[in-house]
């Protein structure tokens, strides 16, 4: 019998590998021929699944995003409650170890690139969104639970979060603040949004 073979699996590698060249030596190094390098595979292999550079850069984008999401639906599902779930949410985001540092350079990387593509920008503003509304998902329960300082207000204290983690990534990944020194800013900004700081 011919050998089963999992397209989705051999896209999946491809993207991967784009992942180490992006990650290391920016989008600007990456080429079909330096993809297939990296996977081990032929050009046309590569070609057979992604004819244009463009394609497959459009799929890992796509990958990359649900990498992040997997891991923050992952930790959210390990979550003990409102709080517990935002810090989740904001540790999910951040290059704390070597996975989510690759995908945090990627993701740079990627941002740079949707500057002057519409369409990625769009996807770019869809999922910040996305995740400030998940942020006010769980800082809502946390008001209506009486956890969030009645001086709080959801939406806004969501937005300065996301602001928070977008600033820490940089300093991480250059070597100026520790993935241990980011969690301890992150529970300080949520211990000032709750009743624990008084």
């Amino acid at each position: 019998m011919p050998k089963k073979v999992d397209h989705q699996q051999r896209r999946a590698a491809m993207a991967e590998a784009l992942w180490k060249v992006a990650a290391y030596q920016g989008l600007e190094a990456v080429s079909l021929s330096r993809v297939a390098q990296e996977a081990g595979v032929s050009k046309g292999r590569v070609q057979h699944y992604f004819p244009s550079r463009d394609g497959l850069l459009d799929y890992t984008a796509t990958r990359v995003q649900d990498r992040v999401n997997q891991r923050i639906r992952a930790d959210l599902h390990q979550a003990s409650g409102s709080i517990d779930a935002t810090r989740a949410a904001l540790l999910g985001v951040l290059p704390l170890d070597t996975e989510s540092a690759i995908d945090t350079r990627v993701g740079f990387a990627f941002f740079i690139r949707s500057l002057g593509d519409p369409a990625l920008r769009q996807r770019y503003r869809e999922r910040n969104q996305q995740f400030i509304d998940l942020l006010v998902h769980y800082l809502t329960r946390a008001h209506d639970e009486g956890i969030l300082d009645s001086s709080q207000e959801p939406q806004s204290a969501a937005v300065a979060l996301f602001a928070l983690v977008n600033g820490l990534k940089e300093p991480i990944l250059l070597g100026d603040q520790s993935p241990t020194e980011a969690i301890t800013i992150i529970d300080g900004a949520l211990e000032l949004l709750t009743h624990r700081a008084r």
